[in-house]
């Protein structure tokens, strides 16, 4: 029961606190995954599976119930003292020793595999939370800069029809704004389409009503200090890894179980006899009941069934073995694609930045040069497309790197 307590002021404490350790994520994010810890449907099924294992403990540990057979006879035996009224016999079993002990043990680890369990839903929640959170962001960041692209074209728009009145620039330059106006439209039309499914599925995620308002910071940082070394104890702490171990030791211990169950079992017992006065003689004891203690055995002689319950308990056992060698495997090749798409994220925004610092200068000059009769208004307008995607493989880097830092997390369960 102590190991049952501890999970419980585990579970207490990840209420209370939530993942405010979490260096990477703003209030708003925090506050939401908090939500989810407290309210997300599935969460809460993943811990009343680990609530009712824990139930099993007590249930297996306890000595079989004990047996009370009574008999009346309709026709009274007689006995050297008196007639034999009625019989009483309790009996109580005992199994072999050690036999509870080791069921309960079977039966604790079996509940702590339930919450390392609970755990990997919490972990995989989390993640799935960050990962819409972050497409709702690079979705809005999308809009807005769409958004102020439409404000840039409306001003090249009036310089080209400028141009145009004065006679220095053909009519051509107008609709050529126009058709990116109708285009960056249309953009911002699909984003906001995307929007609402993924803030609805968000808000069911956090058990609220679908139309609930979100609010989606203007910022995502991600950070590229991970862990490089990609050895198989690096996943030791996951909780899924953690759950097949406890697994593989609660069937290491039916084992153990299936062997004493093919011990004898020991029942202690007592008969009470009411014997009736004899009134044709009075012998020594007349009347009086009867007391015997009774001591029983079972006999296990059909090995052939303890003999499978331990072979099956080993073959689980080798299961459990291998399936945690799997998730190893499978974590390890996770990992190194988030690595991978880690870095390659962080090495593309340095790259957008410097290319949109560098394109705005040379929009900037394009500009003058057409506002002087000198320059090509097809390139300026080519150069903010440019710009605007760059841009957008901005906001796109960002998500990814954020959404391969969640991933990380996951795979350390870093918010545990």
């Amino acid at each position: 029961m102590k190991e049952f307590n501890k999970y419980r002021v585990l579970f207490l404490l990840f209420l209370f606190f939530g993942i405010s350790n979490s260096p990477l994520s703003a209030q708003s994010l925090e506050d939401y995954l908090q939500m989810a810890a407290e309210n997300n449907p599935e969460l809460k099924s993943a811990y009343a599976q680990f609530e009712a294992a824990m139930q099993q403990a007590p249930q297996v540990s306890s000595l079989p119930d004990p047996t009370l057979t009574m008999s009346a006879f309709g026709r009274m035996i007689e006995t050297r003292v008196g007639a034999q009224e009625a019989r009483f016999t309790l009996m109580q079993m005992f199994p072999w020793f050690g036999t509870l002990k080791a069921k309960e043990d079977a039966s604790v680890l079996m509940a702590e595999a339930k919450f390392q369990q609970y755990l990997d839903v919490r972990s995989e929640l989390f993640f799935e939370i960050k990962s819409i959170y972050a497409e709702l962001y690079a979705l809005e960041e999308t809009i807005q800069v769409q958004e102020d692209n439409l404000e840039i074209l409306n001003s090249y728009r009036e310089l080209a029809l400028s141009k145009f009145r004065s006679g220095s620039a053909p009519m051509v330059n107008v609709i050529k704004t126009d058709i990116q106006t109708e285009a960056a439209n249309t953009e911002i039309e699909l984003a906001r389409d995307l929007l609402e499914p993924l803030k609805i599925r968000l808000n069911l995620m956090l058990n609220q009503a679908p139309e609930s308002p979100l609010v989606i910071q203007d910022t995502l940082i991600f950070d590229t200090a991970v862990p490089m070394d990609r050895n198989p104890e690096m996943f030791s702490d996951h909780p899924m890894v953690t759950s097949l171990e406890k697994q593989k030791q609660a069937y290491e211990v039916q084992q153990v179980i299936a062997d004493k169950e093919g011990m004898p079992m020991v029942g202690l017992g007592v008969d009470y006899s009411i014997i009736s006065e004899r009134t044709d003689a009075n012998p020594e004891m007349n009347g009086q009941d009867a007391i015997m203690p009774m001591v029983s055995v079972s006999l296990p002689i059909f090995r052939k069934k303890y003999r499978a319950a331990k072979k099956e308990a080993e073959f689980m056992a080798e299961s459990m073995a291998y399936e945690q060698e799997a998730l190893t495997n499978a974590l390890q090749g996770r990992y190194a694609a988030a690595v991978n798409q880690l870095t390659r994220a962080q090495k593309l925004l340095l790259l957008y930045e410097r290319q949109i610092n560098s394109s705005q200068q040379a929009n900037s000059l394009m500009i003058s040069s057409f506002s002087s009769a000198t320059g090509d208004y097809e390139e300026v307008l080519q150069m903010n497309q440019d710009i605007l995607m760059l841009q957008t493989q901005k906001i796109e880097a960002i998500k990814e790197g954020f959404t391969a830092q969640a991933e990380i997390e996951y795979l350390f369960s870093i918010n545990e």
